[in-house]
């Protein structure tokens, strides 16, 4: 655990020492960023395990740097835990658009956010549990060890959720998954997210899967599949 860094992006000065301190106590090395523009230069220097991103930022926002961060090379790979006030549930759907992780919203129980941030970094440490090695169905391939997937052979561009989303209903064809199953098998059981957010996974890999959109497809009143 020592070994794993996170950066703290929080404008508000009392929160921003709590998350310091219980962070520290649990083993973390901790850096932490007031404002939006020292976030974005901070970040690609400390190359962090994880980043805390509140959204609610002067000068460039948190959607701006979740967005900057996913479009670089450098750091798309780092897993994003939005702090989010209550009624900012847009801004959580956006920021879970952009490839956001998970979001925790204030105010916020210390045990839980811990908790989020640890099953966040075992996920981003491990593959998919599944066992059965390379999954090829139809012009798709997904590799769980590699955690990559490709499409008429060429790599396919996926967030860590929209990969688990899409590993889950491919590896049952013709299977109808609810939302709440979608939820459990990519995140785990009791992780509190709307059926809004696992709708907007399903917008993004359609959207990533261009011309084959149709693999996946929607059961009205139930939930989705994976073409059979």
């Amino acid at each position: 655990m020592a070994e794993q860094s996170i950066v703290v992006v929080e404008d508000e000065e009392d929160i921003l020492e709590l998350l310091e301190y219980h962070l520290s106590r649990d083993g973390y090395r901790v850096t932490t960023v007031a404002d939006g523009e020292r976030a974005l230069q901070t970040i690609p220097r400390v190359l962090p395990d994880l980043i805390l991103l509140d959204l609610m930022l002067p000068g460039v926002n948190g959607l701006d740097i979740c967005r900057h961060l996913k479009g670089d090379a450098v750091t798309t790979g780092i897993p994003i835990i939005m702090l989010t006030a209550k009624g900012e549930e847009s801004d959580m759907v956006t920021g879970l658009e952009l490839g956001a992780d998970d979001y925790v919203t204030k105010p916020f129980s210390v045990a839980v956010l811990l908790a989020r941030i640890r099953a966040v970094l075992r996920r981003r440490r491990e593959p998919l549990p599944d066992g059965r090695g390379t999954l090829r169905v139809h012009d798709l391939v997904i590799d769980p060890a590699r955690h990559e997937a490709r499409l008429h052979n060429e790599p396919m561009e996926l967030t860590f959720t929209e990969f688990g989303v899409l590993h889950f209903l491919a590896g049952r064809p013709g299977w109808v998954m609810t939302r709440d199953q979608i939820i459990d098998a990519v995140r785990g059981e009791g992780y509190a997210v709307t059926d809004r957010s696992v709708d907007v996974q399903i917008v993004g890999l359609r959207k990533r899967l261009g011309d084959c959109a149709d693999y996946i497809q929607t059961v009205r009143g139930v939930g989705y599949r994976f073409r059979d």
